[in-house]
């Protein structure tokens, strides 16, 4: 999985989104223009691999939703990142109060 469908998915794990409304978080977060050639295709793969579900808003907007899957998938990519950068006590304070 690329880290742009990562960023994806953590998007969504705040709530269902359509298309655009992903797209406008990413290009904050990346401080850039997201182009549709790169989000869209990148959600079709996501749906396919069953981390996101699709469905239809209306005839021209669908809706993205994270899957179990993909918040299990989530869970786990933070559960090694934080084992691999919390090595004292410190730094497990800082990530304590970002969680709080």
């Amino acid at each position: 999985m690329t880290a742009f469908q990562q960023n994806i998915l953590t998007v969504l794990g705040e709530e269902p989104m359509y298309g655009l409304a992903i797209k406008r978080e990413l290009e904050s977060y990346y401080g850039s223009e997201v182009d549709h050639g790169r989000l869209y295709p990148n959600l079709d793969d996501l749906v396919e691999r069953g981390f996101v579900a699709k469905s239809e808003l209306d005839k021209r907007t669908n809706q993205y939703e994270l899957t179990d899957e993909g918040y299990e998938l989530l869970l786990g990519d933070l559960e090694w990142r934080f084992s691999k950068l919390v090595t004292d006590d410190q730094r497990a304070s800082d990530i304590t109060a970002l969680v709080e």
